[in-house]
C-alpha cells in the first residue's frame, strides 16, 4: 500500500464570485492551474495547513469556513496525496504568486474554459456544490 500524505487546499472566492487559482510550478501537474494548497506539516491539522498554504502561495489571508471534500491524487514519488479541500473566506493580503506557485489570479466561470486545469478540479468542485458559487 502506498504511503498516504495528508494535504490541504483552499477554495476562495472574491466579492465578484471569482475563484482563486494558482499555476503550479512543481510536479504533479506543473504548469496547470489549481486551487492553492500543499502538504500538511507533521501533526498539522489540514485546516491549519490550508490557511498556511494559501498565504504562502498567494499572499492572501483566509479563514476556513467549512470542509468541502476530499480527493486522492497520485504523487510523483508513488505515494498518494490525500487532499482535504476547504471553503475559505478572504480576510486580507495582497495577491501575488509565491512559494511553488508561478502565477495566481481570480477567475470567473467563463475564464476557466481556456485554462489548463489540474485533472478533476471542476468535477470535484461541482460534486461538492461549491463552484460556481451561488
Amino acid at each position: 500500500m502506498p504511503d498516504r500524505q495528508p494535504c490541504a487546499g483552499g477554495i476562495v472566492f472574491d466579492a465578484a464570485g471569482r475563484l482563486l487559482l494558482i499555476r503550479r510550478g512543481q510536479p504533479p501537474a506543473a504548469g496547470s492551474w489549481s486551487v492553492p494548497g500543499g502538504r500538511c506539516h507533521p501533526g498539522e491539522p489540514p485546516a491549519t495547513a490550508c490557511v498556511r498554504e494559501v498565504a504562502e502561495e498567494t499572499g492572501l489571508d483566509v479563514t476556513v469556513l467549512r470542509r468541502a471534500g476530499r480527493v486522492e491524487r497520485a504523487a510523483p514519488d508513488g505515494s498518494v496525496y490525500v487532499i482535504d479541500d476547504f471553503v475559505c473566506r478572504l480576510v486580507g493580503g495582497v495577491l501575488r504568486a509565491g512559494d511553488d506557485a508561478v502565477d495566481a489570479g481570480w477567475f470567473a466561470p467563463a475564464d476557466l474554459t481556456g485554462l489548463e486545469l489540474v485533472p478533476g478540479l471542476l468535477d470535484a468542485l461541482a460534486e461538492w456544490a461549491v463552484y460556481p458559487p451561488g
